[in-house]
């Protein structure tokens, strides 16, 4: 059985990335900047924040649960790394404090999901919504600058590599590892599948979530110190996309909404799929509205294919059965 989901996450990636070196192609066809060096070095610098929040999403998702609040944790890290950056802290230290701070609110929505049994929208959504009420508090609804010119790392590159995408593709990696060849990845899969399986197996669902939602707090934070030291400047209300964009680039990347399946080198095509995809409508000379709306069509193709591939994946592996209805006779 474990075979049979592996070969079909394998087909379901070529697929993928199939897809995305024709937008790739299409795009570059229409005009020839668009694979210029400085134009790809930018979109891998637009993905990272994302990717690194699509990171903590599809744990979340095949584990079985949801965070709508990592926009607004984000840039709650963004707006307290800055501010303490700016009282005089030492920036290493005041990214190690910024990513604590995230993992504490990613604990507070595990202890209200899993202790309390809030249901995980509701209760990211009210977190997200104080996180945004306190991020304006601090800044006076005021972007806060960060003048400390070693902080900047975001803007620079390795070789021909933005230090931010590294940064993606090492948590892409480094969590590829822990799902394929770690208990703790088995039971994320497992937990996520089928949960009644997980417990019988000696397995504690309640916790192997907990574990995630801090995850995705920690990541959440740390995409807002990169988003930061990009841009040397943390706004307390921006990029209110970040969120919808990471749950897309997930489904899209083939992690399943219902939990259980999915794969980080999925989330990586997806996250590369979803921005050479918005990168190419700005080309076609698009605003921001028109490419928005295509975003959200995008998501709703997406989670169309997740639940037509859920229901051929749970068919092949013989969870689904077709039962034929018994026939009448007629003239009894």
């Amino acid at each position: 059985m474990q075979q049979k989901i592996m070969r079909i996450i394998r087909a379901k990636e070529a697929v993928l990335l199939l897809i995305t070196v024709v937008i790739f192609v299409v795009f570059s066809i229409y005009n020839s900047n668009f694979r210029s060096l400085g134009h790809l070095q930018g979109v891998m610098q637009t993905m990272s924040v994302t990717g690194i929040m699509t990171v903590g999403m599809a744990l979340l998702f095949i584990g079985g649960g949801i965070d709508l609040s990592m926009t607004f944790v984000a840039l709650f890290g963004g707006v307290i790394c800055a501010t303490m950056i700016s009282a005089g802290v030492p920036w290493p230290l005041a990214i190690l404090i910024t990513l604590i701070l995230g993992a504490l609110l990613g604990a507070i929505n595990a202890f209200f999901i899993t202790k309390i049994n809030v249901m995980a929208f509701i209760m990211t959504i009210a977190l997200s919504q104080v996180i945004q009420g306190v991020n304006l508090i601090i800044t006076d609804a005021q972007d806060i600058a960060v003048t400390v010119e070693g902080f900047r790392w975001g803007a620079r590159t390795l070789w021909i590599f933005p230090i931010p995408f590294i940064i993606m593709t090492l948590l892409i990696v480094g969590f590829g590892v822990i799902l394929t060849k770690t208990r703790f990845g088995r039971s994320i899969y497992l937990v996520g599948g089928n949960e009644y399986a997980a417990r019988l197996a000696g397995i504690n669902p309640k916790k192997i979530r907990a574990i995630l939602y801090i995850i995705a707090g920690t990541l959440s934070s740390l995409a807002g110190v990169v988003f930061t030291s990009r841009m040397a400047s943390a706004p307390p209300a921006a990029a209110a996309d970040w969120q919808m964009n990471a749950v897309t680039a997930a489904i899209l990347g083939g992690v399943a909404f219902g939990g259980g399946s999915g794969s980080m080198i999925g989330c990586l095509i997806g996250i590369a799929m979803l921005n050479l995809f918005n990168a190419g409508l700005t080309f076609l000379g698009l605003t921001a509205q028109w490419i928005t709306m295509a975003s959200g069509a995008l998501l709703l193709i997406a989670l169309t294919m997740d639940f037509l591939n859920e229901r051929s994946r749970k068919k092949s592996l013989g969870l689904i059965t077709t039962k034929k209805k018994p026939k009448v006779q007629k003239g009894v």
